[in-house]
């Protein structure tokens, strides 16, 4: 750029700035805290997500050299890391929507993240229970996974239920923020969206993955396998009398024990999926299912005339 064009460019600047410092175009989407509260960090939950991994997984995550004999150091190291970590994240998300005059309430808000990141650690144990059972469950059910191994390592369900259930821990002991972010980066990472206040009993598995969502009120029973694409979503968002959507509501369906749902299913709204049931692929569901159903797509005589009955 010439020097010729240096005032219009500086001229530009100011206007641009002028234009973003109006508080009528940023009041919106502005987050205002006190500079001394800390803020959620996302680098640090990635921390916490890979270290829970580790804490799990022994071996497979991080670089730790597993031996009996150093076992008990190498877990004692990365528990305390993780505790650190966790007050000081599930502080910040405490403190996400406090202005921080009240000092009182501030250490409050520290001592209950302390005590939050100690029900979390004592939980690990059942934690790594329930997580090996649904890596057994993605093994038992992917006849080309060759051993338990591969499945931890390499499956992107593994990684976003690991995701969920750290989230799904921390939403039930009320803290905010911070579970959406941590079940966020599996949705980035896999494609796999679980939202950290929906409800996932024993052996859960997602085989390939890539699409699943489900929503934030789904209630999902024992020994549930789901196939990539399927959407347990919400068929409508009622309004309050102002025109607000209404929070916080059951809008999600509830799926009983021992169903398979095939790939790009939809089902929505407050339904349910009744045990033992098998949902074929493509279909749109928005009513009950009774127990040891098989929903598949309609078949229709035109597409029995024009390929044949081999369809």
């Amino acid at each position: 750029m010439s020097e010729n064009n240096q005032p219009e460019l500086y001229s530009e600047i100011q206007k641009v700035v002028g234009l973003l410092a109006q508080e009528s175009s940023y009041k919106s989407v502005c987050h205002r805290h006190s500079p001394e509260l800390p803020m959620p960090s996302s680098e640090r939950l990635v921390q916490i997500v890979e270290l829970c991994r580790e804490i799990i997984f022994p071996g497979y995550f991080g670089n730790t050299p597993i031996r009996p004999d150093s076992i008990r150091y190498h877990m004692g190291v990365y528990v305390e890391k993780l505790v650190l970590l966790l007050k000081g994240e599930i502080y910040a998300g405490l403190c996400f929507e406090c202005d921080g005059s009240d000092r009182s309430a501030l250490q409050e808000r520290k001592n209950r993240a302390a005590s939050i990141a100690q029900s979390f650690i004592s939980n690990l144990p059942e934690l790594r229970r329930q997580l090996t059972n649904d890596v057994q469950a993605a093994y038992i059910g992917d006849p080309a996974a060759s051993s338990t191994g591969e499945v931890i390592f390499a499956y992107p369900a593994v990684k976003a239920i690991v995701n969920y259930r750290i989230a799904h821990f921390l939403y039930t002991m009320g803290v905010p923020v911070i579970p959406r972010v941590i079940t966020e980066l599996a949705h980035s990472e896999t494609g796999i969206d679980i939202h950290p206040r929906a409800q996932i009993g024993e052996s859960f598995t997602i085989d390939h993955g890539t699409g699943v969502v489900i929503g934030a009120t789904s209630i999902i029973g024992n020994n549930v396998k789901l196939y990539q694409g399927v959407t347990l979503g919400a068929k409508s968002f009622p309004l309050d009398k102002d025109g607000n959507p209404i929070k916080g509501i059951p809008r999600h369906p509830i799926i009983e024990d021992n169903v398979v749902i095939y790939s790009q299913a939809t089902i929505l709204g407050r339904v349910t999926i009744g045990a033992n049931s098998v949902i074929g692929g493509n279909v749109w569901i928005t009513s009950d299912v009774p127990p040891n159903s098989k929903i598949v797509q309609f078949k229709s005589k035109e597409m029995e005339l024009m390929f044949g009955s081999g369809i």
